[in-house]
């Protein structure tokens, strides 16, 4: 019997995720293949369930579910427990567990494309979703010591914060942790004693509505920081056009995604995740 992995979010038109995992699969002459179920809210509960069905080995989870799994799983691991987002899904015989490769992909990028090491380093994160989530848990696990949350809700930063500074409290770690609205004098402050500045909204975003829009200006940009934009598609987002106008370095969002995908492909098959196959597949996905 064919068995199917999936891709749970909405909207889905922008994902290559499809791309690069079918690929992987292939390199091992699985009887898988991984489909895109664009899923709307009202759909969410419907789909999880559908993924116990004996056809199903797991799933991602991506915008704007991340959060929302969470009662519908049967257990966590410790990291997607500590994070509150979950993006990866593995069924094991009839349970549901969430995981959070994010975190994994996030850093394993952050280190070897950009070659940035956070400890003792200052951060400014744009959102405060579910993608923040994992952001922020990597930064401060590897020793930042400071965030700085700006997001349109503030409502929603604080709650991100009160969870990331109770975090802080638990694991005996040393970080400062703020939060700021968008547009606000404060923020170009921020950013000017930061030295790592990570999108984690949809903002420029293919097919996502705003995909001509950045969340910061050329001018707001220090010529210091590394930009780095979890949007991969497109490669060149209107945010990292500002951050090279401005001087700066830049990361695209590809190398995480793929990273992230590694994990999770590991996870559903126990076999060791060909990264050379998989990222040949996404770049080909995005030419």
């Amino acid at each position: 019997m064919t068995q199917h992995i999936s891709i749970i979010g909405y909207p889905l038109r922008h994902s290559i995720s499809p791309i690069f995992q079918q690929a992987a699969l292939d390199y091992y002459g699985l009887d898988v293949e991984y489909e895109a179920w664009e899923t709307n809210p009202l759909q969410l509960s419907a789909a999880i369930g559908e993924l116990r069905y004996p056809r199903n080995l797991g799933a991602n989870v991506t915008i704007p579910f991340k959060e929302e799994v969470l009662p519908m799983l049967d257990d966590l691991d410790e990291v997607a427990d500590e994070v509150g987002a979950v993006n990866t899904i593995v069924k094991r015989e009839d349970l549901l567990l969430g995981y959070n490769t994010d975190v994994a992909g996030f850093l394993r990028a952050l280190r070897n494309e950009g070659k940035f090491q956070p400890a003792g380093r200052a951060a400014v994160i744009l959102g405060a979703g579910g993608a923040a989530r994992a952001v922020c848990y990597g930064l401060l696990a590897e020793g930042a010591s400071r965030l700085t949350l700006v997001n349109r809700s503030v409502e929603n930063a604080e709650e991100l914060a009160e969870a990331l500074k109770d975090l802080v409290g638990k694991k005996g770690l040393h970080a400062e942790v703020n939060v700021l609205p968008q547009d606000v004098p404060g923020v170009e402050g921020a950013l000017a004693e930061c030295e790592l500045v990570v999108n984690c909204t949809s903002l420029g975003m293919k097919h996502g509505g705003q995909e001509k829009r950045s969340p910061l200006r050329a001018e707001q940009i220090p010529r210091h920081v590394l930009v780095y934009d979890l949007v991969y598609n497109p490669t060149e987002t209107p945010l990292l056009k500002a951050a090279a106008v401005a001087g700066a370095r830049t990361l695209g969002g590809l190398p995480m995604l793929v990273y992230q995908g590694a994990a999770a492909f590991e996870l559903w098959t126990g076999r060791e995740a060909p990264l050379q196959v998989m990222f040949e597949a996404a770049g080909a996905a995005l030419d």
